[in-house]
């Protein structure tokens, strides 16, 4: 990988996003930690010129060698490590990525398979920071481990993904959109898993960033109302 890219290291409405005619772009980041394939929905809509306004100026990743980074650097998207091992703790883990995110002048902050603490993160960008749940939240929400093997064992016969502001801890905050996906008889966490990720995450992620550049998005209390 060049080293040019590869580096360690009240109750009002709250309208988010941009109002009005653009003079620039919506510069974004996406963290990563894993194999990308978030990122990938996010990298195809940019390709496809889907989402109005955005520019993905740098993927993060919080391990070497992820193939995240390989989709980004594909794409002709910086890609940079920040390693976690390289910190005393969480919190100044965190505080580099922020700091990182500071320094690029990013805008919106894109939860592409990011599997570490946001720690400080969130308080500096706040609902400024769009990710993806695996279910129809609140559903599964305490879940620990696989939540589509949880699914099944259940006996639900509709699940889906929900697309959100990550509040102050870094969790599901404001619901942007969610979609529903059938689950099937001969299901298996791995076939239930790829479909809600191809049919429903992948979807409603580059939706919500869409919406969030085209400047439709505000927030009441816990609500995010979008305009039509």
């Amino acid at each position: 990988m060049s080293g040019d890219y590869y580096t360690v290291f009240l109750r009002e409405i709250q309208v988010v996003g941009f109002r009005g005619e653009r003079e620039n772009m919506v510069r974004a980041a996406a963290l990563v930690s894993g194999d990308g394939a978030k990122l990938q929905a996010i990298l195809d809509s940019m390709y496809f010129k889907e989402i109005p306004d955005f520019e993905l100026v740098a993927v993060i990743s919080s391990a070497k060698d992820t193939y995240a980074m390989k989709r980004a650097l594909n794409a002709g998207v910086p890609a940079y490590v920040v390693d976690p091992e390289l910190f005393p703790n969480s919190t100044s883990h965190s505080m580099a990525i922020a700091n990182k995110l500071r320094d690029m002048d990013i805008e919106l902050v894109i939860l592409a398979g990011y599997d570490l603490p946001l720690g400080v993160v969130p308080y500096q960008f706040k609902n400024r920071i769009i990710g993806t749940f695996p279910a129809l939240y609140p559903a599964f929400e305490d879940t620990e481990g696989d939540i589509q093997r949880a699914v099944l064992e259940r006996g639900v016969k509709v699940t889906g993904a929900t697309a959100y502001f990550a509040d102050a801890d870094g969790r599901v905050g404001s619901i942007i959109l969610q979609r529903a996906v059938e689950v099937k008889p001969d299901d298996t966490p791995e076939t239930l898993g790829r479909r809600v990720l191809e049919e429903a995450e992948w979807r409603i992620l580059s939706q919500a960033v869409s919406l969030y550049c085209a400047g439709k998005l505000s927030v009441r209390g816990n609500r995010v109302l979008i305009e039509k």
